[in-house]
Parts: C-alpha cells; sequence; structure tokens
C-alpha cells in the first residue's frame, strides 16, 4: 500500500490545482489549511521536511511584540496582542498564558518606572486579556527567584504572554495536518526547480511548476492557477528564479538558543536585557531551560550556532545568575539556530536609515495580480491565523473560488469532542499509565499533541494494551503514538519525528537518544525494513550505510487494528 506522501507526489502532476504553496513553514502551513478548508483544491510542497528551517528554530513563544513599544509601534502591538489573545482562546491546551519576570539593571537606557508603565500599557492595549502587570522589589525577586543574581539590580516587573506548550514544528504540523484532511496535496521533501507560466488549457493560463522528488527521484509538474511563494527566507531566491519583481525583501537576522538542564523550578520566563540590550530569556521547557537569543545580522539564510554566539549567551546567563556552578558548552544539550527573515519595503522613504536591529517581524504580502502571484515576506507565528485569513481573501480576488468562506480552519475541537475523548479515557482508566515521572496526566498530553485524533489511540490501547506502554521511556512516547505517527504524519527522516513532529531531540541528549529503549522498535513502526538505514542516516550520517538511504521508504509497518482503521 502506498504511503501517504507517495500518493500525494503522484497527485502533483496528476491534477490541475488551484493554488500551488511552496513553503511548509508557519507561513504556508496556515495559507494550505485556510484555503483547503474553504474548499480550494490546494498543492503543498517543501524541499525539505515541514517546518525544517525558520519555524523549527523559535522562542516557543506566541507574544504581542512587548519589545515594539519602544519604537512605538503601537498599531502592530494592538494587532499581534489580539493575535496572542485570539491563539490562546483557539488553542486552550497549546499556547496558554505565562508570566514573564522581568529584571531591571541600574545602568539600563530606560528607567523602572518607565518600563513598568510601558508594561501596563502593553496590558491595556491587549484588552486586558492576561493577568495584570505586577511591580517586582528586589526582596521579591530574592524571594520568589532566588536564582536571579541582584548584582546591580534595583527591581524588576512581571506580566504576562504566552507559550506553545509543545514546539513550534509540531505546531505548524497541525496546520498540514488540517490541510490533509480537507483534500491538500502536500509532500515534504519535493524541491522546486523552476517555474513559469504556462499556455491556457480553456480554463485559463495555467502556472507550471517543475518539481523534483528528494526522496524517491523523478520530476513532476505541477499546474496551477495561483502560485504563492512561501519560502520563508528563501522567497527572494525563489522570486528571483521565476522570475518576479517584488516590493519587498528580505534582510536577516541570526538567533540561537541553547538548551540545558532545568535552571528554576517554576513555570515562568525569567526575561533580562542582556549586555547588547536585546531582551534575553530564560524559557521552561518541561525538563530543560531554553536560553538566548542574540541577534547578529547575516546575508544568508544558512546559519550555525559558532563559539562566539555560545560564549554570547552563556556570559549573559552566567552574569545574570547565581548558578552553583557557571554553564560551560558541556552543559548544553541541545541547539536552535536560525534566521528571522525581515521584510524591508525597498520603495519607503528614508530606506536603510533605520537600524536593521529595531525591524519589526511584521509580514508583509506582494500581490501580483495579471500573474496570480503571491509572496509573504516575513511574519510571526503570533500572527499566523490573520496570515491564513488574508492570502485566502487575496486568492479569492483573483478568482478562484471557495465554496466554503466561513469555514472553521484552525483551533482544537470543540467540546463536543472532548469531553467524549476524556470520557472514554476515564473509562479506560487512561491516567493510570502516566509515567511517574510525567508533569501531567497521561489524558491531558495525548489531547493536547492530537486532539481529536486522539479517540483513534484510544481504539488502539483498547484493541491492544501494548499499544498503552511507553516506548521511548524518557520522551514519553506510547508505541500507539508512534504507529499513527508513521501512518499519519509523513515522517521520511527520523530527524523529522525526533525534532519536528515532537521536541525529542531538543529535551534529551543525542547519545542518549541512541541508547534510550525502544527506539529501535519504533524505527521499526516508522520505516519497515528501512529501520536499521534511517537509525544511521540520523546517527552516523558518514557511514556507507547511512547513503543507502536515498530510496524511497517502505509503508510503515503498524499493528494489524491501526492498520484496518487506516
Amino acid at each position: 500500500m502506498p504511503t501517504l506522501r507517495a500518493t500525494n507526489v503522484r497527485r502533483l502532476s496528476a491534477e490541475i490545482f488551484d493554488v500551488l504553496i511552496i513553503g511548509g513553514g508557519i507561513n504556508g502551513a496556515v495559507s494550505a489549511a485556510c484555503l483547503a478548508a474553504r474548499g480550494v483544491r490546494v498543492a503543498l510542497v517543501d524541499k525539505g521536511d515541514f517546518a525544517s528551517f525558520t519555524s523549527q528554530q523559535s522562542s516557543n513563544l506566541a507574544w504581542g511584540g512587548i519589545k515594539y513599544m519602544e519604537s512605538f509601534e503601537f498599531g502592530l502591538v494592538r494587532k499581534l496582542c489580539k493575535s496572542r489573545n485570539h491563539l490562546i482562546r483557539s488553542y486552550p491546551s497549546t499556547v496558554q498564558e505565562i508570566r514573564f519576570f522581568v529584571v531591571h539593571e541600574q545602568r539600563f537606557r530606560h528607567g523602572l518606572l518607565k518600563l513598568f508603565l510601558g508594561a501596563i500599557l502593553y496590558w491595556i492595549i491587549g484588552n486586558l486579556f492576561t493577568r495584570g502587570p505586577r511591580r517586582l522589589s528586589r526582596a521579591a525577586i530574592e524571594d520568589e527567584e532566588p536564582i536571579v543574581s541582584l548584582d546591580g539590580v534595583d527591581g524588576g516587573f512581571e506580566y504576562s504572554d504566552a507559550y506553545l506548550h509543545d514546539n513550534d514544528a509540531r505546531f505548524v504540523w497541525n496546520f498540514v495536518r488540517g490541510a490533509l484532511d480537507h483534500g491538500c496535496a502536500a509532500a515534504n521533501y519535493v524541491e522546486v526547480l523552476g517555474s513559469k507560466r504556462g499556455e491556457g488549457t480553456g480554463e485559463g493560463e495555467l502556472w507550471e511548476t517543475r518539481v523534483r522528488d528528494v526522496v524517491g527521484g523523478g520530476e513532476h509538474v505541477v499546474r496551477s492557477r495561483v502560485l504563492i511563494n512561501a519560502a520563508g527566507p528563501f522567497v527572494d531566491r525563489l522570486n528571483h528564479g521565476t522570475p518576479q519583481a517584488t516590493r519587498h525583501r528580505h534582510v536577516f537576522s541570526k538567533g540561537i538558543h541553547l538548551i540545558v538542564d532545568r535552571l528554576s523550578p517554576h513555570k515562568r520566563v525569567l526575561t533580562f536585557f542582556a549586555d547588547d540590550g536585546r531582551l534575553f530569556f530564560v524559557i521552561p521547557m518541561g525538563p530543560r531551560t531554553c536560553i538566548g537569543t542574540t541577534d547578529t545580522r547575516v546575508d544568508a539564510p544558512e546559519t550555525v550556532v559558532t563559539d562566539e554566539d555560545r560564549r554570547f549567551v552563556l556570559e549573559n546567563i552566567n552574569k545574570r545568575l547565581r548558578l552553583p556552578k557557571p554553564l560551560t558548552p558541556s552543559d548544553i544539550i541541545a541547539e536552535r539556530c536560525g534566521v528571522r527573515p525581515l521584510a524591508v519595503d525597498t520603495r519607503a522613504k528614508g530606506k536603510g536609515s533605520k537600524d536593521w536591529m529595531q525591524l519589526s517581524r511584521k509580514h508583509a504580502v506582494d500581490v501580483d495580480e495579471a500573474a496570480r502571484h503571491l509572496s509573504i515576506f516575513g511574519g510571526k507565528l503570533t500572527d499566523c491565523i490573520n496570515v491564513g485569513e488574508e492570502i485566502a481573501d487575496l486568492v479569492a480576488r483573483m478568482g478562484i473560488a471557495q465554496p466554503y468562506p466561513r469555514a472553521r480552519w484552525y483551533g482544537e475541537p470543540g467540546d463536543d469532542v472532548r469531553d467524549e475523548f476524556f470520557q472514554q479515557a476515564r473509562l479506560l482508566d487512561l491516567d493510570a499509565r502516566t509515567s511517574p515521572r510525567s508533569s501531567e496526566k497521561l489524558s491531558s498530553r495525548l489531547w493536547r499533541r492530537y486532539g481529536a485524533e486522539a479517540l483513534g489511540l484510544l481504539d488502539d490501547i483498547r484493541s491492544d494494551p501494548s499499544m498503552g506502554e511507553l516506548l521511548i521511556e524518557g520522551a514519553e512516547y506510547l508505541r500507539c503514538e508512534i504507529a499513527q505517527a508513521g501512518r499519519r504524519e509523513m515522517i521520511v527522516k527520523l530527524d523529522d519525528f525526533l525534532r519536528r513532529r515532537s521536541k525529542i531531540a531538543l529535551v534529551i541528549r543525542k547519545e542518549e537518544v541512541r541508547h534510550a529503549p525502544g527506539l529501535r522498535e519504533a524505527c521499526r513502526i516508522l520505516f519497515g525494513d528501512d529501520a536499521d538505514a534511517r537509525h544511521a542516516e540520523y546517527f552516523d550520517p558518514g557511514s556507507p550505510f547511512a547513503e543507502t538511504t536515498s530510496r524511497p521508504p517502505p509503508p510503515p509497518q503498524m499493528p494489524p487494528t491501526s492498520a484496518a482503521r487506516a
């Protein structure tokens, strides 16, 4: 039986699509989800895995952009705060309010009172949706977060924003999954080789986009009425090859995060102003802590973490926290490194005069209605719902019919589905299977990760109790979750699962993952006979055995009950 990915790759050249979206990051994923739910025939391709570039390297924060208060971009802050509030309402299990604990140093360029009043204004701009700000004395900081160094500190304040309970890439994938559920032909590891306007077929002039299946080989021509360039930091390169003239272009800011063992027992974000004056975060990540970020201008999207980057982050954190011993590179469990694509209007007056570090993450869409071509620049995860709606409206203006313009395309399932899941979970006594090391009940975790799809996991466990056993102990993944990932989440490489469908690679050292009980079995479930090769590809990429992985993976192996339902 062909895999979901193989079926979708074949569809690319067999159908005529209303819209082809290039790029499976957050902008492409929400565009595909919104359009597909409205009844538009959509194809979505990415040259790597979905969310495998910028969209997997964020701070995992859905915040209203408090830093833009300093540049007086109150309209943008208002928009982002409303978007944050909407995400919290729409994804109550996934996007949750969290307190930010800000420490103020006396030598900082703005006084403490001014910043605290700014936090109050930020709260008001956000419709008082979150808990209100609170001023912190030195004594309060000492009492509530004794890990914070008070050297040169005259106080602080606390305010609220939001964060993603799971990782950013998983959040993006759920939009891709929604698009698939509405008929989208989505395929990862499909590289675009070039696009041109072809001849009409009685239905209007079409875009013809030549693509290559990176995994299985072979080229295809995808025909579409509209072409959307959502390639994130690669938008300019893709447009140059079309060629497509645009008003905007990107400049790039590199940001890195280092993940270490948990530094504070409290579920709050510690916020400092780094030596360069930028916001600097200590973000809880389950049993770990994510620290960063940097802001370094680079000329190209491809970046790596340098020794200088590590030194900057570690020096800043060691200076501001009272740790039993200073953090060193040996304490780093994992690293994040990506670029922020910042949209620049090439026609704006005084372009180039503005400090690039003050550029905001607001998105811009360049539209060529005559050619039926859209390019999406910049953007933030917080604003993703607005991006999806905006793109769908622009496509409608181009004459593409949308039979279901009011279709609900985002958010968690309704209370009736939620109640049914938790009722079935209680009857199954699911929470009795919760690992003693887990910070939450198993039922809550499955609902947060899978929503309505979690009902299918309960069926698996009911049919075969072994499906409810932990397969990857330290990562808290059940056998039924791996089976579902194999058949429904388009996993081609082990990194797709460890880094993007889950956050295992972010919270467990690579060598610990290699020797984790159950990992080999997980590989067999995900990749069948190709399991050893995929394992070698991830852990020993230079080995001759790993080089055999260029062939397409076979359909994933799964228990008979799951296979029958699939």
